[in-house]
């Protein structure tokens, strides 16, 4: 394989900065970083300037057509493709694109998620091009970031809150870096670098599982006789068939200009790992929706298929997306930089304080923005973070927050070296905290770690919800501090008053322990651990209120998100019941009949060719199978039964919190008894392929 020249690849099909500096004329170029760095209206003018060489760049790259790409409340992304031609008078046709096609597309508004606000008859809905994220050309098509909205206004997408929520963060920021003297910096962003988690398994065997090609998770599955338990798997040496997928992914997204970085084994068979770079957070939030389609495309490049789910095998580590988030100001200041001397450094324990009392007063929002029916199975499952929502701050923080907490001397720890005890190596300096793996919530050293997004989410939602908080939670501080005749002595006050009001969302601690539960209980912190659970609180009035204020939703907009996250719920397990109930009925049966029938005719032909022989082991073979098959055949009845009672509930809610409580109890009774039933079966009657072959064979 040729050696890839990275900085030539990186980006060469984006339409950036560069690709802009050396098309445009030089006065567009500076209006157009106007509307891009500022938010500057884009007049016409210009517009059609920029229209025409993103079009003559684009056909230079191999575009014959152009999409408004945006990102539905399904949770991926859309698109609908134009061509470039346009019909002459003489039957030919010429490649053009205008201002105005460049800038607003119209798709079909009451064909996504609308929550209901959209009936199927008002259709129009438009998309809005968003110059802060790069163009860029997939196969054959211009693909365009864009906004998606109703006709009456409605973000009926992703990308609306998240710019919605930056901004409130921007402004509110910089209220508070006013106070501390900052007249230079003009704008404050979240940046964010989302780990993604994923699996991977052989194309021909997951053709051969309907419950993969159905749900993306396996609804059955014996455990294997090697599974994690060797820990053998994490930051291994790679499969040869691995490593040519990774080579082909990192290409691809380079040439995407995707800051894919880090790459290696996760904990469980045939899951790895993919980390790009911190960029700023709805660029970030694009690039990870175009990583998860450029994964999935590769893989079966390769005869493979990679799966996204959360959990797609039981008894196995699930999949997370870890999302590092952190704040920084246009002049390279990272606001949750410590220093080395942290209880000295008030800015920092001004924002960090922000940040706790918003996490502690929001743990409900940040919940549900990491809620779904695929993630319900991964928190808290020792694995996990837990479903309750706390954060680690690390040691040396703790000491310094306790200090202010208590009044009290600081214990005086230290930034000391580890010393490894082999002389030929140095002293490594020791990093201010430890990483917890178990936190929901973790400062890592200049930025906090948000464990709890599932590997299939889009990650606009979590970073919408927590900018929105961090924002509402310093436009408070501000408001204070700005009317303070004493800043120091005022802003001393409130840090104290606020970590010792907030003190009880700080864990240090193990949260896979189970003594933790009653402790977070006794802490007054939420264990929401469905998503109806964590639903029921969305519409609450702090939350409409916090997020109308800040304007990142509108009341209708919240009402809307609450019925269609509910809807998809009952809508992934309903798929996931009628899958397993096919599957039983279909499949698992047949097998275990076919088998019994089987070893039935080797008892027969053992009896006929030696007359007396004794066939008890068969027949106690047939006496267990007969009764798991009878049991099963009860268990998809009582699983059905209870599957038409939840579709038949009055309202969304009701028929979610049916699912929750009655359907996914009875969907895992009868797993358990097919799961017994599987190792019985002799490997020529088995029904699909079992753990050990999609995890074990490539």
């Amino acid at each position: 394989m040729a050696q890839t020249n990275v900085p030539e690849l990186f980006g060469s099909m984006v339409f950036n900065q560069k690709a802009m500096k050396e098309r445009l004329p030089k006065e567009t170029f500076k209006a157009l970083k106007k509307t891009i760095d500022g938010g500057e209206p884009l007049n016409i003018d210009l517009a059609n300037q920029v229209a025409h060489a993103m079009k003559e760049w684009a056909i230079e790259k191999g575009a014959t057509h152009f999409t408004h790409w945006f990102q539905p409340l399904t949770g991926i992304t859309a698109e609908k493709h134009d061509s470039f031609i346009t019909p002459q008078d003489d039957g030919t046709v010429i490649m053009s694109f205008s201002g105005k096609e460049l800038v607003k597309g119209e798709p079909d508004a009451s064909s996504f998620p609308n929550g209901g606000s959209r009936d199927t008859y008002e259709a129009r809905g438009y998309t809005v091009w968003d110059p802060t994220s790069y163009p860029f050309v997939k196969e054959h098509t211009l693909c365009i970031p864009t906004a998606f909205c109703s006709y009456t206004g409605e973000a009926l997408d992703k990308k609306t809150p998240l710019l919605r929520s930056m901004e409130a963060l921007n402004e509110q920021a910089l209220r508070v870096l006013r106070l501390f003297g900052n007249k230079t910096a003009n704008h404050v962003a979240t940046t964010v670098g989302p780990e993604q988690e994923y699996f991977i398994v052989s194309e021909e065997l997951y053709n051969q599982r309907k419950d993969l090609r159905m749900t993306g998770r396996t609804l059955f599955g014996a455990k294997p006789s090697k599974g994690q338990e060797m820990e053998d798997q994490y930051f291994a040496a790679l499969n040869p068939k691995i490593v040519k997928y990774m080579e082909d992914l990192n290409d691809t997204l380079w040439k995407y200009g995707v800051y894919s970085k880090t790459e290696h084994n996760e904990v469980a068979p045939a899951q790895h790992e993919m980390a790009p770079i911190f960029t700023t957070t709805n660029l970030s939030t694009d690039q990870n929706q175009l990583t998860m389609e450029v994964m999935k495309k590769v893989a079966r490049r390769h005869g493979l298929v990679c799966l996204l789910h959360e959990k797609p095998f039981a008894g196995l580590n699930g999949s997370g997306k870890h999302n590092n988030w952190s704040m920084s100001t246009n002049e390279g200041e990272n606001l949750l930089e410590p220093g080395d001397t942290p209880e000295k450094n008030s800015q920092f324990l001004l924002f960090l304080t922000a940040v706790i009392k918003a996490v502690d007063e929001n743990q409900d929002l940040l919940r549900i923005s990491v809620a779904s029916a695929g993630n319900d199975h991964r928190l808290g499952a020792n694995e996990a973070p837990p479903a309750i929502i706390s954060m680690y701050v690390g040691d040396e923080l703790l000491d310094v927050l306790q200090s202010i907490k208590d009044g009290t001397p600081m214990q005086g720890r230290s930034k000391s070296k580890m010393t490894i005890g082999v002389d030929i190596l140095p002293p490594i300096p020791k990093d201010s905290t430890d990483r917890n793996r178990t936190s929901p919530f973790a400062f890592t050293g200049n930025k906090f770690e948000f464990r709890s997004c599932g590997s299939s989410l889009s990650i606009a939602g979590p970073n919408t919800a927590l900018d929105a908080i961090v924002a509402y939670t310093l436009k408070g501080f501000a408001d204070e501090l700005e009317k303070a005749s004493d800043f120091e002595s005022a802003l001393s006050a409130l840090i104290k008053r606020e970590i010792t009001a907030h003190w009880k969302i700080i864990f240090n601690g193990n949260g896979y322990d189970a003594s933790w539960v009653p402790e977070a209980e006794k802490r007054g912190l939420l264990n929401l651990r469905s998503t109806p659970d964590a639903m029921a609180h969305y519409l609450d009035k702090k939350n409409v209120k916090l997020y109308t204020e800040m304007g990142v939703y509108t009341e209708q907009e919240m009402e809307d998100h609450y019925e269609i996250k509910l809807e998809k719920y009952c809508k992934v397990l309903n798929i996931e019941v009628e899958t397993m109930l096919e599957m039983i009925n279909k499949d698992i049966l047949p097998a275990a009949f076919k088998y019994m029938d089987s070893v039935a005719q080797s008892a027969l032909n053992v009896k006929s060719l030696v007359p007396g022989a004794k066939t008890s082991s068969q027949a106690a073979l047939l006496e267990k199978l007969d009764c798991l098959a009878g049991s099963l055949a009860s268990k998809a009845d009582e699983l059905c039964k209870k599957h038409l009672a939840a579709k038949s509930a009055s309202d969304v809610m009701e028929c979610a919190r049916a699912y929750a409580d009655s359907v996914l109890p009875a969907m895992a009774e009868a797993r358990a008894v097919a799961d017994e039933i599987e190792p019985l079966i002799g490997e020529g009657c088995k029904p699909f392929p079992c753990y050990e072959d999609l995890l074990f064979r490539l």
